[in-house]
């Protein structure tokens, strides 16, 4: 059995698995079910027909049901060798009636194999104000199944997050007008004696009251125009405008109208990372987190950092000049990890020599900086900082030590590993006692240029604004 940590995954050698959603019922203990989304490689439903739940407890193609409640469980039944061949991911969900899951006592999931009963995975939960929770995912990476465990609440509820991946959901129907009042029968007129019969007065029925305003939709996210933001050329222009948006729908489902924040961009540069950047990986992680700056940050600017053996600060990036600031500074080289020492190439201003970074892993430095950078410029807003590695972590007391000391300071940690492993201190800081707020948050993709831009910042966000409340009422933001 694999205790997992929130954003940590593993094959899934079975082919058939029982998902069991376990909590301490109890009174007061909100009443918690499970349900199950089938999704294609573009991250929707093909139809309703996808969503498996108490009301539709079998899917179609019979590959996942909902096996049934007892107390304090519920389970998704996943046969992972008939699911259909369009189908490449099966999210496991949660939702909560009578209270939110920060009432819901031991939230964990297990995994099981269905047919020998063993567990394969346990993935303990925490939660805060959410009616509705991704809890984890089943996913094919090349032909193979895998597990993730995912963590992340919707304020929204079942039905924000059941829209988000396609699922129609009805409208509360609106109360009926009330009809109007209707006149009183007339009274038998009596018999005409001598006199002509009068023409008896028409009763106008009142007019009927207005029937009720429909409510207002929600309002549309607002979107910031970023300093320099009209300088870019329109088609770089039109996609960020794009990914702020999706920013702003992604903290609108955690409950956030408007925030304020100062971005920090952290990019591993040591040697395994050298085909990510060959390839383009982080380039377009970067131009993504640009998007994240662009809406948070009211200056237009992103700080940014890279690391290996020693770490080094990028010049800020300017949202005007996304397209040169990635061409120059998203880079590795000037060191192979075998063979001779490469000469030095030409640098223009402000470029980092990456001889002086290597080719190592020392997180804790770069941590150590970015710290000393928020204490030396403080300002109102908190800060968000967007670290990504692709693992080999091996410094674990020193990280430790690092972020445990950076609790009481306004910035908020979130690591993101690019598919490799060994995230060490990284990965399980997230459960780590001993703090006041938890200033940590952690999830690893196997292929993160494959994950759509709502699905990612989805992930980005999902700690950050509950941090925000928590940290505002410990004092340690104002």
């Amino acid at each position: 059995m694999t205790t997992l940590h929130k954003g940590a995954n593993l094959p899934v050698g079975a082919t058939s698995v029982r998902a069991v959603l376990c909590w301490s019922a109890g009174p007061g203990v909100p009443d918690v079910d499970a349900s199950a989304l089938l999704l294609t490689a573009a991250g929707r439903v093909r139809s309703d027909d996808d969503f498996v739940f108490y009301n539709q407890p079998r899917h179609a193609s019979g590959a996942v049901r909902h096996l049934g409640k007892q107390p304090g469980t519920d389970t998704i039944g996943v046969d992972l060798g008939t699911l259909e061949p369009g189908i490449e991911r099966v999210v496991l969900c949660a939702s909560a009636d009578g209270g939110t899951f920060g009432q819901v006592p031991g939230l964990h999931l297990r995994l099981l194999d269905a047919v020998s009963a063993a567990e394969l995975a346990r993935f303990d939960m925490e939660a805060g104000p959410e009616t509705a929770f991704l809890s984890g995912e089943l996913y094919r990476r090349a032909g193979v199944w895998k597990f993730r465990a995912v963590g992340q609440g919707y304020a929204s509820g079942l039905a924000g997050l059941a829209r988000d991946f396609g699922i129609t959901v009805d409208e509360e129907p609106q109360p009926a007008a009330p009809q109007p009042p209707q006149p009183p029968a007339p009274r038998p007129a009596a018999p005409a004696v001598a006199s002509p019969a009068v023409p008896a007065p028409v009763v106008w029925p009142a007019p009927a009251p207005a029937a009720p305003e429909p409510p207002p939709p929600p309002p549309a996210p607002m979107v910031r125009m970023a300093k320099g933001e009209e300088q870019l050329p329109p088609a770089v222009r039109e996609l960020l405008s794009l990914r702020k948006q999706q920013v702003a729908v992604s903290l609108r489902k955690q409950g956030v109208t408007t925030l304020t924040a100062r971005v920090v961009l952290v990019l591993d540069a040591s040697g395994s990372m050298a085909g990510h950047y060959t390839r383009g990986t982080v380039a377009g992680v970067a131009e993504r987190m640009a998007a994240v700056a662009a809406q948070l940050d009211d200056d237009g600017q992103m700080q940014a950092w890279t690391f290996a053996t020693n770490p080094a600060r990028l010049p800020d990036l300017e949202i005007g000049e996304l397209p040169d600031w990635l061409r120059l500074h998203v880079r590795v080289g000037q060191i192979g990890l075998f063979g001779r020492r490469k000469p030095p190439k030409g640098l223009v201003p402000g470029q980092i020599d990456m001889r002086a970074v290597g080719i190592g892993n020392e997180e804790q430095k770069v941590i150590a900086q970015v710290r000393a950078f928020v204490r030396d410029h403080p300002v109102p807003a908190p800060t968000l900082v967007l670290f990504f590695s692709d693992g080999g972590v091996y410094r674990n007391a020193e990280i430790e030590r690092q972020l445990r000391e950076a609790v009481e300071e306004p910035l908020f940690w979130q690591f993101i590993g690019l598919g490799r492993a060994q995230y060490g201190v990284l990965e399980y800081f997230d459960t780590l006692p001993g703090r006041r707020v938890d200033n940590v948050g952690f999830f690893a993709v196997d292929d993160i240029e494959r994950l759509s831009d709502p699905e990612l910042y989805d992930r980005l966000l999902s700690e950050f604004p509950s941090w925000v409340r928590a940290a505002r009422a410990a004092g340690i933001l104002r």
